[in-house]
């Protein structure tokens, strides 16, 4: 004899295990090579497919901390990934506004402002992840 829970149980795991696999979010290193490696390149050296197209070249991701004495400066870069708080004094920027794009791509979903940081927040650390 099955007993109520024991069916409700298994179904309701298996609706929750979908999804969980549909709400599954991109690593750093996923949203890097979709949105940043066209320009940035795989490796992140600036060596993308479309760099030569780009009035200023795209920055050596690999030697952002190399450039600061060793620092890796999270903060700055989250801002350059979001892109949303610009700096006028470095005049127009080619690279898309990120944060604006993620938020664009999530809206309607549930917390998709704060699903759209913690893609700049992945990217980041990937970014960090890829100093040389």
């Amino acid at each position: 004899m099955r007993s109520a829970f024991s069916v409700h149980g298994v179904a309701a795991l298996l609706a929750l295990a979908g999804c969980a696999e549909s709400a599954v979010a991109p690593t750093g290193q996923d949203l890097f090579a979709r949105h940043c490696a066209s320009c940035h390149g795989l490796s992140g050296t600036g060596d993308g497919p479309l760099a030569e197209t780009l009035k200023t070249p795209p920055a050596d991701l690999t030697a952002l901390a190399r450039k600061s004495g060793g620092h890796f400066d999270e903060s700055a870069v989250m801002a350059i990934i979001d892109g949303r708080r610009a700096v006028r004094a470095h005049g127009p920027r080619e690279m898309p506004v990120w944060g604006a794009v993620f938020e664009e791509n999530l809206a309607g979903e549930p917390y998709g402002s704060y699903t759209a940081l913690l893609h700049d927040r992945a990217l980041t650390d990937y970014v960090k992840s890829i100093q040389r």
